[in-house]
């Protein structure tokens, strides 16, 4: 009788391994290129979950979840899409966080994910033109469009007394959609746009488009760009050549980088996706014992796009992104049990047992339209060389 049990207890250990999977998961972010200095704690986010979720052992039968990552270049499409055939056809990925800057998601979207089927989940690509997008239910992202961004930018302004504003943009899908987005919103507010000029990243010298924005004047200059390169180079030119004095810095402007400008940048406010739910303060603790920055831009985004993907899977039963692309939305709103970082395991557990889970994760995630975040937003100001939160909206 204790060899039968021996036996049927290996056979049941055998079924089990059976079944289980490594799964794959691509992380594709901008580690080289115009926000560099973001993209190393954006990956260790969705890092996080897939190690809280592979410790859990709950995941379809055990399965270990791996990481696998990949440079977006964020402004290189070519090189972005290259990338990502690179992680479907060789590493055999079962679905993508990212991409990050979203010219490139488009490109990775069109060209990659739609013709092999892949899930893709962003949590920084916030170009509106994403939310139309043909995507053949495969494209996901949790942090919120711009398209709300510009009138969340234009309610600050007008809080802050600003008449008249100089713009200038990156010149690529994210800058074009969120200075469209902005002005739109702005001069239905009975704001001036006293001039709208694009700029390249890259270049050595932003003295050219500096000078054409000091000319058209203005309360304060919009810089629609990154913070490590174009954007940068806009702000420095002009506080060299003292045409402006103060900056509004959007998402792609927000990072610790940027103030190592110095003093000349306190006075300049902001904003970017962020919220100060109970799931983001214990996010923020859990990435600090890890040894990042929670608080850094899109890093709880990232945890969360991650955390979704690895629910829907178990609760489709599968780690095909064929078969659990329909039950994103499934696992990232209500009905069911509220999940915060950190319950990962609980969550797995709960879908695993039946039940359904309502995922708030880190960023307050809740899934409208065509998979994008509903999202919110923290009003930032520079004060003493530091961003100081002045309100979340």
């Amino acid at each position: 009788m204790k060899t039968l049990m021996t036996a049927t207890a290996v056979s049941a250990l055998m079924c089990s391994a059976a079944f289980a999977e490594d799964i794959k998961l691509g992380v594709i972010y901008g580690f080289t290129g115009p926000i560099e200095s973001l993209t190393g704690p954006m990956a260790a986010g969705a890092e996080l979950a897939m190690k809280e979720v592979t410790d859990s052992g709950l995941l379809l039968d055990g399965s270990s979840v791996t990481s696998v990552r990949a440079d977006s270049t964020c402004l290189d499409s070519a090189a972005a899409t290259a990338a990502a055939e690179r992680l479907v056809t060789s590493d055999k990925v079962n679905a993508i966080v990212g991409a990050d800057c979203s010219g490139v998601t488009g490109a990775v979207l069109q060209n990659v994910a739609r013709a092999n089927g892949i899930v893709m989940i962003s949590p920084s690509a916030t170009s509106p033109a994403l939310s139309t997008a043909e995507d053949d239910g495969l494209f996901f992202r949790t942090a919120p469009s711009d398209a709300r961004e510009g009138q969340v930018m234009t309610d600050i302004l007008v809080e802050e007394g600003v008449k008249s504003v100089a713009l200038t943009y990156t010149n690529n899908d994210y800058g074009k959609g969120l200075a469209d987005s902005f002005v739109s919103a702005f001069e239905a507010a009975g704001g001036e746009i006293t001039v709208n000029i694009s700029h390249e990243d890259g270049k050595a010298d932003y003295s050219s488009e500096v000078g054409t924005l000091a000319s058209a004047g203005g309360d304060i200059l919009v810089v629609a760009g990154y913070l490590d390169q174009g954007g940068r180079g806009i702000i420095e030119g002009s506080i060299d050549t003292g045409a402006w004095d103060r900056f509004v810095l959007p998402g792609g402007m927000i990072g610790d980088n940027i103030l190592t400008i110095g003093d000349a940048l306190n006075g300049s406010f902001g904003q970017v996706a962020g919220t100060d739910s109970t799931g983001a303060a214990t996010y923020a603790e859990m990435a600090t014992a890890a040894g990042f920055d929670g608080t850094s831009p899109f890093t709880p985004e990232s945890y969360d796009a991650a955390a979704l993907i690895m629910l829907a899977m178990q609760k489709a039963g599968s780690s095909a992104s064929g078969d659990f692309k329909d039950h994103v939305f499934d696992v990232a709103n209500a009905p069911g049990e509220q999940i915060f970082p950190g319950e990962l395991a609980k969550a797995l557990q709960i879908i695993k047992d039946g039940g359904d889970v309502d995922y708030v994760g880190a960023s307050a995630v809740e899934l409208i339209g065509n998979g994008e975040s509903a999202g919110s937003y923290r009003h930032l100001k520079v004060e003493g060389g530091e961003f100081v939160t002045v309100k979340y909206r």
